[in-house]
């Protein structure tokens, strides 16, 4: 990394909290860097960078991407539930509905 700086923003939501953080941080600086450094990690422990993944302008990118001036590196928390899932138990109800709704 050289002696040059970058700014770039960092955002975490919860559903009850969005922290959007500044950081100046050297050119050549990865994603996992960038969180490091930002001291996010230390406000919310339950970021891990080998399980969130992690975007820039909502694009999906890896924890070694080399960010660049002004990239919104966003971090994702886990899904709570599954949408195929429950598109799936949704789907299953509505047939088991029909077969009974006939039988009367």
């Amino acid at each position: 990394m050289s002696d040059e700086k970058i700014y770039v923003e960092l955002v975490y939501a919860l559903p009850a909290e969005q922290v959007l953080l500044k950081s100046e941080v050297p050119k050549g600086t990865t994603i996992a860097e960038a969180v490091k450094l930002s001291g996010i990690l230390a406000k919310f422990p339950e970021i891990d960078l080998g399980k969130n993944k992690f975007g820039i302008f909502g694009k999906l990118s890896k924890a070694d991407t080399v960010l660049r001036e002004k990239d919104r590196v966003e971090i994702y928390r886990p899904l709570i539930a599954d949408p195929k899932e429950i598109r799936r138990k949704r789907a299953e109800e509505g047939k088991v509905m029909k077969k009974g709704g006939g039988d009367l």
